[in-house]
């Protein structure tokens, strides 16, 4: 099998101290460095929510307050620190970059497009690639929504939960019993 690893949504936005922090978000940061230190990957791409700054991004951005299920405070705005990767994730490692939710709600990194306009499906099919390890940040929404689009366009498909961060215990588990009933194995840190 030929296997990729994808990123999910390793943006200062959304480890400790961003617009939408997650606890554990650095130290998932930090050990996805140390996994592509360890482990080999035929392909690594990493997605980044990039979202609009002139625009309420279809409703994604909350106009007062935001319910924390359709719309959310303001977050990864292209261009912004927020939106970059962070720091302790090793860009250089990184083949394809994928830019999603821009101008638009998108969870899943299979929305996103490359700056040449080729979605990851793309991407993944002209490599080859038929097996897919998903990591990232959160858990419970852009790893989860990723890896269901994964599974049902085929890949075989497994999320290193040692190498996620969640929103909250709760729907944390929630989302890797979704998972798990889709057909996708969700594993420690191998």
């Amino acid at each position: 099998m030929t296997t990729a690893l994808l990123i999910v949504d390793v943006q200062n936005d959304f480890t400790e101290g961003g617009a939408l922090g997650t606890t554990g978000g650095a130290a998932v940061a930090a050990a996805i460095t140390e996994h592509l230190r360890t482990h080999e990957y035929a392909l690594v791409a990493a997605s980044r929510d990039w979202h609009d700054p002139d625009s309420d991004n279809g409703g994604h951005f909350a106009a007062g307050e935001p319910d924390f299920v359709d719309s959310w405070p303001v977050h990864c705005v292209a261009g912004t620190e927020g939106a970059e990767y962070h720091p302790a994730l090793d860009a250089l490692a990184i083949d394809v970059h994928i830019k999603k939710g821009q101008g638009e709600p998108a969870y899943s990194a299979f929305e996103g497009t490359t700056d040449d306009g080729e979605t990851l499906g793309e991407v993944l099919e002209e490599q080859g690639v038929d097996r897919l390890d998903v990591v990232g940040i959160a858990t419970d929404y852009c790893v989860k929504a990723s890896a269901l689009d994964a599974a049902l366009a085929g890949f075989s498909v497994r999320v290193i939960d040692g190498l996620t961060s969640a929103v909250s215990p709760v729907t944390r588990a929630a989302a890797l019993d979704e998972l798990r009933d889709a057909g996708v194995e969700v594993v420690g840190l191998p």
